[in-house]
């Protein structure tokens, strides 16, 4: 059988998926259905003084209204959100007043305040969704409006209204990373230091599919069955099972096809835990599904950062320190503090600095939480450290690419101590920005500049490296079965596809394992019946995590199965060989293959007792270690200077994947985080209303997203330094696109208007901010 890791096989879900045979979580209904809606604040900040839900009640077809007095009053718990890492190095981020960090608790529906605009105070069941929406616009909620503080900076700041009263201020995280006074000292010397202060708007992670719920509650077991995309099943299984004060047995997690993802949908929503409640009221199942001005209101956010940073660089462009304050928005939350603390742990990128200094802030908003989104926390200090590098090569008179070769850390330094509490494991960062220089035809740019302008065009070209941190949850588990009356394998794990395309690429790793088709293998994901460990899929953790534990459990296979074949074909278990899915006494023409050596084991026929019974293995690993994809990419923009409109023209990627398990699902992947990252330095923000705390950006009206016409073709590079981490060398190869492209475009960009006077530019860079730009610069 030909290789299979390394071979570009085409997607072998695609098939049923194009032919309108998945299933979404829309697509779930359940017998003796009902249907829920929520009732949404439309404040930032209101004390909750009472319900009238008579009106609602009375309505047609109303099952049940539910209030967060009535969520209390049922002793119902909690959402246990863990918003650190689930990986160290965790203890880098402690106060450093020595305060413990402030998690307020989060209940599924409140029943004193409101913290944000569309967050839950009640829901309606009903007959059908109409009715159920329509009995919702009946329950009349008395609110006490209150302060309310929406931008990061102003968050931060001594006086501003408070979000808990529980709480100490708005500020739950304030701790220094880093070495101080060697920072100072460095800086104290430098030659040149390069400022900004800059913020990173915040977005969302807009999945094709509107989330939904739909929960059945079975009285006899006293069971909840919760049906919910997600990028993981048992963290859900957890988290529901704690807020209902239930056994984790009492409660199944389906998550089927998942229609978007990119980490907005991993956090446990609090409508998971109102159908499954509202179930168990009213005995019926209850279904509810968002719509879209719901979703941009409620669904998870990301990014929103504010930075004040510093390079110190010596005479000749090398860099001698990092100085960083870091305020990460949460939102009114505290779901997750990853991207802060991601961000923080990288901020050097692939630099070699010798003295790094960061102070991170997270405050609390009175705006949707914020949650780990592609690539969590390196799009916005990426952005921040390569405008900076840009900045100063201009003002020491440096090409753009040389000060960074001068500053990139050499192979002979890894593995690299970042001195943010990481340590980079392997790569090639010069390699990966030579590769993309010569792809993205730096040395020619002077001459399509030229040309450009001739058309009344401003060419820019920019460049970026980026490193992406993957941990994640340490733990996986995998199963596999060989199903010898099929001739199948049926291989259980622990993360959830939305796209990534598992079914092929697993199944890639497990046929050149065990040398069986790749066609005859059964990827069984998002069903805590089959799953009982898993970590989901975040972090670039599903392929990494996903083969560790797929080649131990392979390996159990193939030496139970050696064991078996020595009985069968009567030699001894050190004579039998495994080569391409047959196990082969050496030097012989005698051999059986692994589906008949299952199909022995199945009869049990004059085997020994710890050999009959299905062919299967399973293992579980707990492997916290950090690995670090990384690359480079090369963008070319065309600015209207009429108009201030900016026009990708060429676009370059360069990462390094550590080993490519099918290049053609890492290409697509690349491609799709490219176009995230865009969006984000050119269109996408969740423009607040910061008098009032309304979303200005709730439908697709308002919030720009990229499109097709966006973009020309990419030239995409793999280049693979195994990673030492885990047997197959694979580092993340899924958020590479994105890292770095806020950097690249804004970097291009600058290029191609500096000749006017234009130093920087906010994101994202929309015509009108692009144009101001040039105005001011003239003026």
């Amino acid at each position: 059988m030909d290789a299979m890791i390394g071979a570009s096989v085409l997607r072998t879900e695609d098939v049923r998926l194009l032919t309108g045979r998945g299933c979404f979580s829309d697509d779930v209904w359940l017998p003796n259905q009902a249907h829920a809606a929520m009732v949404r604040s439309p404040y930032p900040h209101a004390r909750i003084k009472s319900y009238d839900t008579a009106a609602a009640e009375a309505a047609t077809g109303v099952i049940a209204v539910l209030t967060g007095e009535d969520f209390h009053a049922d002793g119902l718990g909690r959402i246990p959100h863990v918003p650190m890492h689930s990986s160290p190095p965790d203890t880098l981020f402690e106060n450093r007043d020595g305060s413990e960090i402030f998690v307020p608790d989060h209940y599924p529906l409140p029943a004193d305040k409101v913290r944000y605009v569309g967050e839950a105070v009640a829901v309606v069941v009903a007959e059908t969704r109409d009715q159920a929406c329509d009995a919702a616009g009946l329950v009349a909620v008395d609110y006490q409006e209150l302060p309310a503080v929406i931008a990061t900076r102003e968050a931060a700041e001594a006086g501003a209204p408070v979000v808990w009263e529980e709480g100490p201020g708005n500020v739950c995280i304030d701790s220094d990373i880093g070495d101080r006074a060697a920072v100072e000292a460095a800086f104290a010397r430098a030659h040149h230091v390069a400022k900004l202060s800059a913020t990173v708007a915040r977005i969302t992670g807009v999945p094709m599919e509107p989330r939904a719920a739909n929960a059945a509650y079975d009285p006899e077991t006293g069971r909840t069955t919760l049906h919910a995309g997600s990028g993981g099943v048992t963290r859900q299984k957890r988290e529901l099972a704690a807020i209902l004060g239930v056994e984790q047995e009492k409660v199944r997690v389906i998550a089927r096809d998942v229609g978007g993802n990119f980490g907005t949908r991993n956090a446990f929503y609090v409508e998971e835990a109102i159908v499954a409640w509202a179930a168990r009221r009213t005995g019926r199942a209850v279904k509810w599904r968002g719509d879209r001005s719901e979703i941009f209101l409620t669904d998870c956010q990301a990014r929103d950062l504010a930075v004040d940073a510093e390079l110190a660089f010596d005479a000749e462009g090398r860099i001698l320190a990092l100085r960083s304050t870091n305020i990460g928005n949460i939102g009114a939350h505290t779901i997750s503090f990853i991207p802060l603390t991601k961000g923080v742990e990288i901020m050097n990128l692939t630099y070699a600095i010798p003295a790094c200094f960061v102070n991170a802030v997270a405050v609390l908003s009175n705006t949707p939480s914020t949650y780990p989104y592609r690539s969590a926390g390196r799009p916005e200090v990426t952005y921040v450290m390569e405008r900076l590098i840009d900045m100063a090569a201009d003002a020491l008179r440096l090409d753009r690419v040389e000060i960074r070769r001068r500053n990139l850390v050499p192979v002979s330094a890894l593995p690299y101590d970042n001195r943010l509490g990481m340590t980079y494991d392997s790569g090639d960062f010069a390699a990966n920005m030579d590769i993309a220089v010569r792809v993205g035809d730096w040395a020619g740019f002077a001459a399509r500049r030229a040309e450009a302008r001739a058309r009344s065009r401003l060419r820019g070209i920019g460049i970026s490296n980026y490193i992406d941190l993957s941990t994640g949850v340490p733990q996986e588990r995998s199963e596999i079965e060989v199903r010898p009356d099929a001739e199948r394998l049926e291989v259980v794990i622990g993360t959830v596809d939305s796209g990534q395309g598992h079914a092929t690429s697993f199944a890639q790793v497990v046929a050149e394992l065990l040398g069986v088709p790749h066609d005859s293998i059964d990827l069984l994901q998002g069903d805590t019946d089959r799953v009982s460990i898993g970590g989901g899929s975040h972090s670039g953790r599903s392929m990494r995590m996903g083969t560790i534990v797929i080649k131990q459990a392979s390996d159990e296979i193939i030496d139970r199965g050696r064991r078996i074949a020595a009985h069968v074909l009567e030699a001894a278990e050190t004579d039998i060989e495994f080569d391409n899915g047959r196990f082969i006494v050496a030097g012989t023409d005698r051999t059986i293959g692994l589906f008949e050596a299952a199909a022995a084991a199945a009869a049990g026929d004059d085997l020994p007792e710890d050999l009959r019974g299905p062919l299967r293995a399973d293992a579980e690993i707990r492997f916290p270690r950090a690995v670090f994809g990384n690359g480079t990419q090369v963008v070319e923009v065309e600015v209207d200077p009429d108009t201030g409109a900016v026009e990708i023209v060429r676009y370059t990627a360069v990462d390094d994947v550590g080993r490519a398990i099918n290049p053609a699902l890492i290409h697509g992947q690349t491609h799709g985080g490219i176009a995230q990252g865009v969006g984000q330095a050119l269109l996408e923000d969740c423009a607040y209303d910061t008098a009032t705390g309304q979303m200005q950006a709730a439908s697709f009206m308002d919030y720009a997203m990229p499109r097709a016409d966006h973009f020309p073709r990419f030239d995409t590079e793999i280049t693979e330094v195994p990673s030492p981490a885990n047997p197959f060398g694979i580092k993340p190869g899924s958020e590479g696109g994105t890292a770095p492209a806020p950097a690249v475009v804004a970097n291009a960009i600058v290029d191609a208007l500096k000749h006017l006077g234009v130093r920087h530019i906010e994101l994202p860079a929309t015509p009108e901010r692009v144009w101001r730009a040039i105005q001011a610069a003239r003026g």
